[in-house]
């Protein structure tokens, strides 16, 4: 591996550590406390590492976050089914092309609104042993898929307007 490619691996890591650090923020500290857990915009930032980072990058960013969250906040629990989850949630995301808000991450919402949802209703299950029981978070994690979404959109509209991604992806090459 060259100098080049080392160093532009390093500044992905860097970069997945800080947006896993906002994902954390976003999870552990603007929340809503609901009857087995909390509703948060943290996913938001995790879509936003998707449309800019590398798939693999993009996956650890909201396992770490979110899973740090999870253990951090008195939910160790929900630690390894939020960090698959959360990794299995960006898959549909695409980080290529010039803007964060592509028609494809657009539409990547929905099936990581499922896995979210989905996920963590056997997650419940799994944990809870109660399949009907399970189905009172699935309102919850519809609002909080809700929320990170148009958390995502505002920023990545408001990102596009600035060019971000270009110039984000010029100094990180550069």
């Amino acid at each position: 591996m060259g100098k080049k490619n080392v160093n532009e691996n390093m500044k992905y890591l860097v970069l997945t550590a800080i947006f896993s650090a906002m994902v954390y923020v976003l999870t552990a500290f603007v929340k809503i406390p609901t009857h087995q857990g909390y509703i948060h915009v943290g996913d938001g930032i995790i879509y936003l590492a998707a449309a800019l980072l590398p798939m693999p990058y993009a996956m650890i960013t909201g396992a770490l976050g979110a899973g740090l969250s999870d253990y951090l906040s008195g939910y160790p629990m929900w630690v390894l089914p939020t960090i698959i989850i959360k990794a299995l949630g960006v898959v549909a995301f695409s980080s290529a092309g010039q803007n964060i808000v592509t028609k494809r991450n657009i539409f990547a919402m929905v099936p990581a609104a499922v896995v979210c949802i989905g996920g963590y209703y056997l997650a419940a299950v799994a944990l809870y042993g109660d399949w009907g029981a399970a189905l009172v978070d699935i309102p919850t994690n519809g609002i909080q898929c809700v929320a990170s979404a148009a958390l995502f959109l505002f920023l990545g509209f408001s990102l596009d307007k600035l060019s971000f991604k270009r110039r984000f992806l010029s100094t990180l090459r550069g």
